[in-house]
């Protein structure tokens, strides 16, 4: 496998479905949080260790902080992206209080923020349905500890103005712009949309011309020729593969009337298919990156243990994709690991299946997967 020069006039990112490295995940850390949680299920958010190394063995408790990223590092090492983003699905904070009658409360330590510089992680989205789990003070405490540690964040903040103001990250070969927005479809509360004088996550009410209008100028304000906009979306459900025609219709206009180069969808905890409209990419759902499910039965036939690292290859020059890497992954003992070539195989069938509708193909390649369109598919 070749990897992009460092003198490349291409952008390389990294791109991954939803961080929830808060609960079990948090309990096997140097520091913890109060493990007490208030789901149906479970009262302990030990429990979900417990479930954990019962399928697959003793996790070497406590953790260090660049455990979790396992076989990932290596693979970072290697294609060097320009800016690795994420959707951090946790809360960082020590508040004890969740949002009232909320099913799954995520949260951990804000000590254990060196999870995420021990990554070099340069955004994290958090217009997400588990950003405010534990109340505003818990979100106001999130905000504090990433902005202390310099680490960029889009989609929540202290007032409505905070929440919508899109991130600008400069690279080598150009700025890319970030637009975090969370709809209601993945069940983000209505009354979690921040306003002008509450703190809150920055809510996509629905898929309508004005909410198209409402980006299009947040976009024309920043956007300059060489940037490249990136929208990111926690939307949909979380299992299946049907992506509901109104959402594939708002991700076709944000790309032809609001000059985003690529949608960055995210909510389901399995990758879902991918489509290329105008050259430019669509991420429906990019599935879990890194989660506590492992022992948690009920959608086996979904293998949400698989788990997808993006790489998009875009021409700042034309916002256009040049070429998309995806390394598969499997979660173990709360560990990024390689799969086997059998899961790697298993995985691009299952994509195949769903893209080829949109035109696009996935082809397997040493474990790793390559999107295909338009007969382009070399990285």
């Amino acid at each position: 496998m070749t990897f992009p020069s460092v003198d490349s006039p291409y952008i390389v990112l990294f791109l991954c479905g939803d961080v929830m490295i808060g609960r079990g995940i948090d309990q096997v850390m140097p520091d913890s949080v109060d493990p007490q949680i208030y789901e149906s299920y479970a009262k302990d958010a030990r429990d979900y260790v417990r479930l954990a190394e019962r399928k697959n063995g003793k996790i070497p408790k406590p953790v260090d902080y660049r455990y979790i990223w396992g076989d990932a590092l290596q693979v970072w090492q290697q294609v060097k992206p320009d800016l690795k983003i994420i959707n951090l699905e946790t809360s960082i904070t020590l508040h004890n209080t969740p949002w009232p009658e909320k099913e799954v409360q995520y949260r951990m330590h804000p000590e254990n923020v060196q999870v995420l510089t021990a990554a070099s992680i340069d955004f994290c989205s958090l217009a997400n349905n588990h950003t405010l789990d534990w109340e505003r003070p818990g979100l106001l405490d999130t905000l504090q500890t990433l902005t202390k540690e310099k680490i960029v964040f889009a989609g929540a903040g202290q007032n409505l103005h905070e929440a919508a103001k899109p991130a600008v990250l400069p690279t080598r070969s150009g700025r890319v712009i970030i637009l975090a927005y969370g709809s209601v479809t993945s069940g983000v509360p209505y009354t979690w949309a921040a306003t002008p004088s509450l703190p809150g996550v920055n809510l996509l009410p629905d898929f309508s011309d004005d909410t198209l209008k409402t980006i299009a100028a947040q976009v024309q304000q920043l956007k300059h020729t060489g940037d490249v906009v990136v929208f990111s979306v926690h939307w949909g459900s979380n299992w299946g593969y049907d992506i509901p025609p109104n959402q594939q219709r708002f991700a076709h206009q944000l790309i032809d009337d609001a000059g985003v180069d690529l949608v960055f969808g995210h909510s389901s905890h399995h990758p879902r298919g991918l489509e290329v409209y105008k050259n430019k990419l669509i991420i429906y759902g990019a599935g879990d990156f890194i989660n506590d499910y492992e022992g948690i039965s009920g959608h086996e036939q979904y293998r949400d243990d698989l788990s997808l690292m993006y790489f998009p290859k875009i021409d700042p020059a034309s916002g256009e994709l040049i070429s998309l890497l995806m390394v598969p992954m499997q979660i173990k003992n709360f560990r990024l690991n390689y799969t086997s070539p059998e899961d790697a195989a298993w995985l691009a069938n299952v994509l195949n299946k769903e893209s080829i509708k949109w035109g696009t193909e996935i082809v397997l390649c040493h474990n790793n997967l390559f999107l295909k369109w338009n007969n382009r598919y070399p990285y």
